[in-house]
């Protein structure tokens, strides 16, 4: 080895590095925690059908249950999100994925409602604080150019986990019972986080930020490349306006006289999102066993439509080329066309319902999955870990508005038809709030969004 070089920066040594084999450790680690987030929220729409049997209570009274995790999520996706800029993103995600893994193990021993409201909130608390902490930990490890297509593509384990859910459900559910479907996204969790303890080091980016030790923070860079260990010491460049050292101040940028409009909108287009999503997943089985169709196709069919979400992958690709608020306005356009069209389907066979079923979960999803990507890239240093966690955070009450929604069409005895236009109205909301976006923030160069402007 030669002489030490001179400081190194860091974002300049990601993006000169080859994208290693510890990089993608990190991915596959996030991509685990979101698809597992996938799996533990919807999980309690596979199990409804079997909660009504064994409990012998009405579809209504599910709702409940079904909000409470998501109230517990947006609890900790605003509440919780922010603190891993205090303590550190590794303990706030182990403990983040801890607390949703034992709540959900937990659940599997309810004997009533209240029983399981109270788990659900508990497990919702958990699953709100370990995304934002996910995408943060991915975030700090990508090479500038690729974040989209890396971002959107962890993003999807949301998706695969909601439809592997499904289709575990159709297999073991009718074997091992309900609870089966909670044991298995129990354990999964607590030994990730035993992974996570041991195997995943803190946030380089995080520990040049907080002044921690430089032979830690070389350490962790030589599992990237071992010109690590040949710099002095390792610093972050980031514009002077766009700094913020706590939450407060986060706040400040995300609901500056620059930002709250965008910020407004994008709550509004992720709540939207979540109506859709929430009331389509946590209902749809048991709207299809009302239409004569069994059980397990109800769980298969469901799944396929959250696994529509992967075509984020393919849309992060076009978000690093193109405008991404036109592009993913265009998806919840399209969202609107498809899942109106989804309770028609059920009346021209299978074949067809699964068909649109499938296209209304890509267009649907894909334009879900690519919003944190987005809000990512809107948000100035500054304020973007609170811009992200904020959108998640207040967009989760819109899964609680959907799973009421649904409710409340079942209580006015509405047919399918009618039901699945009414959770394809939110759509057209959201390509408003999109466009919006892309007439304010795009269409002038002064007022494209960017780090240096913004006033506090």
């Amino acid at each position: 080895m030669g002489s030490i070089k001179p400081n190194k920066n860091f974002q300049e040594f990601i993006d000169t590095n080859k994208f290693s084999k510890f990089q993608w450790m990190i991915f596959a680690v996030c991509f685990l925690v979101a698809l597992l987030d996938g799996y533990d929220t919807v999980a309690i729409g596979y199990i409804a059908p079997s909660l009504i049997q064994e409990w012998g209570i009405q579809k209504p009274d599910l709702a409940t249950a079904m909000s409470a995790g998501l109230f517990g999520i947006a609890i900790g996706a605003i509440g919780f999100g922010p603190l891993a800029d205090k303590l550190g993103r590794k303990i706030m995600l182990v403990i983040s994925v801890l607390v949703f893994g034992i709540g959900t193990f937990i659940s599997a021993y309810s004997q009533n409602l209240l029983h399981l409201e109270i788990m659900r909130f508990i497990t919702g608390v958990g699953l709100g604080a370990a995304m934002p902490n996910a995408v943060t930990l991915l975030t700090e490890y990508c090479p500038s150019k690729r974040k989209f297509f890396l971002v959107n593509t962890m993003f999807c384990g949301f998706p695969v986990g909601a439809a592997s859910g499904g289709f575990l459900a159709a297999w073991i559910i009718p074997e091992f019972g309900w609870q089966s479907v909670l044991f298995l996204g129990g354990i999964v969790p607590v030994i990730l986080a035993i992974f996570l303890i041991f195997f995943v080091p803190e946030s380089a980016r995080y520990s040049i930020n907080k002044g921690l030790s430089q032979k830690k923070i070389k350490a962790t860079l030589s599992r990237i490349s071992a010109t690590a260990k040949d710099y002095s010491s390792f610093y972050l460049s980031e514009n002077k306006t766009a700094i913020a050292t706590n939450k407060s101040e986060g706040i400040r940028v995300i609901l500056s006289k620059h930002y709250a409009i965008g910020s407004v909108m994008l709550w509004i287009t992720y709540f939207m999102g979540l109506v859709i999503f929430y009331g389509v997943s946590n209902w749809m089985p048991t709207l299809f066993t009302t239409a004569h169709i069994s059980g397990s196709l109800a769980a298969i069919v469901t799944g396929l439509f959250a696994l529509g979400g992967l075509g984020a992958i393919a849309n992060g690709w076009l978000m690093d080329r193109y405008n991404p608020s036109l592009l993913i306005a265009t998806f919840f356009g399209l969202t609107f066309i498809t899942v109106g069209a989804i309770g028609y389907a059920i009346d021209l066979g299978t074949a067809a319902l699964v068909f649109i079923t499938i296209v209304a979960g890509i267009v649907m999803n894909t334009a879900q999955s690519s919003l944190p990507s987005f809000a990512a890239s809107f948000y100035p240093t500054a304020g973007r870990s609170t811009g992200v966690s904020w959108m998640l955070g207040i967009g989760r009450f819109g899964g609680i508005a959907g799973s009421y929604l649904v409710a409340e069409l079942i209580k006015r005895n509405m047919d399918l038809q009618q039901i699945f236009i009414v959770l394809a109205i939110p759509a057209v909301i959201s390509t408003c709030t999109l466009l919006v976006i892309y007439l304010k923030y795009f269409t002038k160069k002064k007022n494209e969004v960017s780090e240096e402007v913004y006033n506090v």
